[in-house]
């Protein structure tokens, strides 16, 4: 009778050990002998204890990987200093346990070949101004890759750009010298606005000596506000007229020789 009871005692904790549970976010890739049988989980399980069956746990949450800072050159021959940031998921859990040995491995030197090859093939005004295209390619080159390993590449981005000290310099220099020349176009066609205002406003006056009349008034206005001791003489305007016209008339009676 002890005998039977430890054989049931030993039978029933060989299957208990076979028991196995796999969280919501995890899968088991289940081998029989060696040979991938199928995926298990999420929940409870069980697998032939002994050695027969093995099961390996897959997390298959995004994870983040920030890459170490690079070093590479643009197509333009400059050397920068970049981060980056790459999100990746498991999308096929046999995959990423069959096709690689390490697929956490695998797809960050494959990030870090990617963002050397992608940087290479821009210039560094495209690198600094065009972020998300760059990004976009980033994620392009590597998804092929990552996809037969059973991954996804959610989102590849540059985090920081360091650019030598000569070349911030010079690239001071010439934002520096966009904002002189912004600065200076801006001026010169206020001045031009101001000069059509004013060129109409004098054509309106002639047309009209009582808005002249009236604007003299109003200069003198402005005068007597600000230097009270000054004397003004109001000469009418049809004096000056009636001057000019009798200049006009001597000249052509008497044309010089």
């Amino acid at each position: 009778m002890s005998l039977i009871l430890i054989f049931l005692i030993g039978g029933g904790v060989i299957l208990i050990s076979g028991l196995r549970i796999a969280q919501e976010f995890e899968r088991g890739v289940l081998f029989r002998l060696g040979r991938y049988i199928r995926l298990r989980g999420p929940g409870l399980y069980w697998i032939i204890p002994l050695g027969i069956e093995r099961v390996v746990t897959v997390d298959i949450r995004t994870r983040t990987v920030s890459a170490e800072q690079q070093e590479t050159i643009t197509r333009d021959s400059v050397t920068v200093k970049l981060n980056a940031v790459l999100w990746y998921r498991v999308v096929d859990a046999s995959k990423s346990v069959i096709a690689v040995k390490d697929a956490g491995s695998a797809v960050y030197q494959l990030a870090l070949t990617g963002l050397r090859n992608i940087i290479g093939q821009h210039d560094l005004d495209e690198v600094l101004q065009e972020r998300d295209k760059i990004n976009g390619l980033l994620q392009q080159g590597i998804a092929g890759s990552t996809t037969a390993c059973g991954l996804e590449v959610e989102r590849f981005e540059m985090k920081d750009v360091k650019l030598p000290e000569a070349m911030q310099q010079v690239m001071a220099m010439q934002a520096e010298a966009i904002h002189e020349k912004r600065a200076r176009i801006i001026k010169a066609e206020a001045e031009l606005e101001a000069s059509q205002k004013l060129s109409l406003a004098a054509l309106q006056m002639t047309e009209n000596p009582a808005a002249l009349e009236l604007r003299r008034f109003q200069m003198i206005a402005e005068v007597g506000a600000e230097n009270n001791s000054t004397t003004v003489l109001m000469i009418p305007s049809d004096f000056v007229t009636l001057a000019k016209s009798l200049s006009e008339y001597l000249h052509d009676r008497h044309p010089k020789t």
